[in-house]
């Protein structure tokens, strides 16, 4: 089995941005001149005028939707009617850029729409679409969304109009928690395992989703928010988009493993009586992703791969970078494959299009921004200019740049040039000033005595906000947070500036980052729970050894420090045998074997019995009393062990040391 990635790539835990605050965006600011002035630009650069997008995006809809939809507590996951104050062709507002309130009417329209014959999408009920495909017998779903819950409503919707036929299919276009985390809310893992229902996906999806959502869940879900918004509140100074859609679902999420392997382009097949044609796609949006064509509807699902946004090659919450030299090819290799024939092109997010010259043509300037992203980028690279620097320096051509769909709405070219940049040559810059630098609070301590104290930079820094040099100013002002993070004058200067910095974002996590650094200035980190990627639901899917890598990550090493112990595991069901051995503070797995050195075995009837028990389900000694867990050894041993494990808090710090 390959080795897992460490990385944090969870792929969109924003199902925790439906928990806002009573605080939010509360004592918001008004846009200052500088701002209406930065936003008139890009409203007179642009052909606002065009209305293509709003007819392409009502067309089909046969089942409107409102919302809200709520768990089976009553707590609503997806308050989609608290955007009702986003009108379709009304004027911006000056604190938000025209461009992304533009794409925000846009991602409004909800409900089930019909894209082809025999195919039809639940749009903007969750972050991502769903599509659902009129098989002979039964219904093909693609991308069940985040959560069971909206999962579950948008096919009940759609089956109040349509026949209410059995599904036959679950597609998992990518290993992105938007793109799966509500199957369990239209399959049952029972179907699953027997066949009854095929689970398809890419070679590698179960491995990058894991590593994604569990390995590095906390540090993801916790950045998620900021990318996401997840604390503000729903108007015109707070959130107004993702730029992918409005809002990720915050009801219960899982994962059931796939049960049918796509390995390789140019694979076919036949569900239900439906051809479909796939094309490989890993490391492009995703680490393990996939297109696929649906010939007898000449219908292309293009995945994320190809949406009305120019996308991430890395996230704001973090992500591996992604290829974007992969991304082009992939493009160039979808027209080659499908471009002759495709009809209507649809995607994992936003609204299709119809017409063959209209999907060539998209396929094709998406195509050459990713291209021209990676080589202009490496060109500049060349001439020795560093991660910042090209950053500020790559622009694309206006004849790429105006077109709707390539606009930064939720990746950007200043993001995505440093992505480029970190993927070739990583961060340090080759000057030995970065080799080891100062962790941030020391060196801002430093900073700002060599700048003559805090009171001194902040009667400079508010000279330079009312010129309206915010970058300027935000860089300076963390500064002095971090030296000293109860500065109230210091951290309102800052919260001031974030927000101007938001209110000229055409980017939606781009605003959602300085607005919700700008709320936790002012108010601080709210006091609640939070949806978790890696909690029992999503646990319980892991591999063995998926399972034991995440205990190495959990490990407390002060505790762990001095101590050894073996266990052998036994799983009679599958029968698997592992050992795992403490030492040196790491835990080493080894499959197939058992020690006879082992100080606790554990013997079970299948795999339950200790994933429960690690996913917080239910105790260890309730377990054991149970039965489903037979221990024999030094039993304190486990113990031990289980008490090594870390618990991470979600909620640390950013915008303060």
């Amino acid at each position: 089995m390959k080795k897992l990635f460490m990385l944090a790539a969870i792929t969109f835990a924003i199902a925790s941005c439906n928990k806002k605050t009573d605080e939010g965006n509360k004592n918001s600011k008004q846009a200052t001149s500088f701002t209406i002035e930065e936003n008139k630009k890009i409203a007179s650069y642009l052909n606002l005028n065009d209305k293509q997008d709003y007819e392409d995006v009502m067309k089909g809809l046969v089942i409107p939707f409102s919302g809200p939809i709520k768990d089976a507590s009553g707590r609503d996951v997806a308050g989609l009617d608290e955007f009702n104050f986003i009108k379709m062709h009304s004027e911006a507002p000056a604190s938000v850029n025209p461009s992304l309130w533009r794409q925000a009417q846009l991602n409004k329209p909800a409900g089930i729409f019909q894209v082809t014959d025999r195919i039809f999408q639940a749009r903007n009920m969750d972050l991502a679409n769903m599509t659902i495909i009129q098989g002979n017998k039964g219904i093909i779903l693609i991308d069940p969304l985040t959560s069971s819950e909206t999962a579950k409503a948008a096919l009940d919707l759609y089956f109040t109009k349509y026949p209410k036929k059995p599904i036959v299919a679950v597609i998992y276009t990518h290993s992105h928690i938007d793109h799966y985390g509500g199957v369990r809310g239209v399959i049952s893992e029972e179907d699953a395992k027997s066949g009854k229902v095929k689970v398809i996906a890419p070679e590698g999806f179960l491995e990058e989703a894991i590593s994604e959502n569990v390995y590095a869940g906390t540090a993801m879900n916790r950045r998620a928010l900021y990318q996401a918004g997840g604390f503000l509140q729903r108007n015109d100074k707070g959130l107004v988009d993702i730029g992918l859609g409005k809002v990720g679902s915050s009801g219960t999420t899982g994962l059931i493993a796939p049960n049918t392997i796509v390995k390789k382009t140019g694979d076919v097949l036949t569900v239900d009586g439906v051809k479909i044609v796939f094309q490989m796609a890993p490391g492009t949006e995703a680490p393990a992703e996939m297109l696929f064509y649906f010939p007898q509807f000449k219908a292309l699902c293009a995945s994320e791969d190809c949406t009305h946004s120019l996308h991430n090659l890395l996230t704001p919450r973090g992500a591996q970078v992604r290829d974007a030299n992969k991304w082009w090819k992939t493009l160039d290799e979808t027209i080659d494959l499908f471009g002759k024939d495709a009809q209507v092109m649809f995607a994992s997010h936003h609204w299709p299009i119809w017409g063959n010259d209209r999907i060539n043509t998209m396929l094709a300037d998406q195509r050459d921004m990713y291209k021209y992203l990676n080589d202009h980028t490496l060109n500049l690279m060349n001439k020795g200019y560093t991660m910042y620097e090209v950053g500020d320096m790559v622009k694309l051509p206006e004849s790429l740049d105006k077109k709707f769909y390539n606009r930064g709405y939720y990746g950007t070219i200043v993001h995505n040039a440093k992505a480029v940049y970190q993927r070739y040559l990583g961060f340090y810059s080759s000057n030995p000033a970065d080799l080891h630098q100062l962790i941030p609070e020391d060196a801002a301590k430093k900073y700002v005595e060599y700048m003559g104290g805090a009171n001194a930079v902040i009667k400079k820094a508010k000279e330079d906000f009312k010129k309206g040099n915010y970058r300027w100013v935000a860089q300076v002002m963390n500064q002095v947070v971090f030296a000293d993070s109860s500065n109230r004058e210091a951290k309102s200067l800052l919260a001031d500036t974030y927000e101007q910095l938001a209110y000229q974002a055409e980017s939606g996590p781009w605003r959602n980052e300085y607005l919700m650094g700008a709320t936790e200035l002012r108010h601080g980190i709210p006091n609640m729970d939070i949806f978790n990627t890696s909690g029992y639901e999503t646990i319980k899917a892991l591999t063995w050894e998926m399972l034991f890598d995440y205990m190495g990550i959990r490990l407390d090493v002060d505790k762990a420090n001095g101590k050894k112990a073996v266990f052998n595991f036994i799983i009679n069901d599958t029968k698997e045998k592992y050992t795992l051995s403490l030492e040196n503070s790491v835990l080493i797995y080894k499959r197939g074997k058992l020690s006879d050195k082992a100080d606790v075995t554990l013997s079970m009837k299948n795999k339950d019995g200790f994933f429960e028990v690690f996913g917080g389900k239910v105790k260890l000694e309730n377990q054991i009393a149970a039965g489903k867990l037979n221990v024999s050894g030094d039993k304190s041993k486990l113990t031990d062990l289980m008490a090594m494990q870390d618990n991470f808090k979600l909620l640390f710090n950013i915008v303060t040391p």
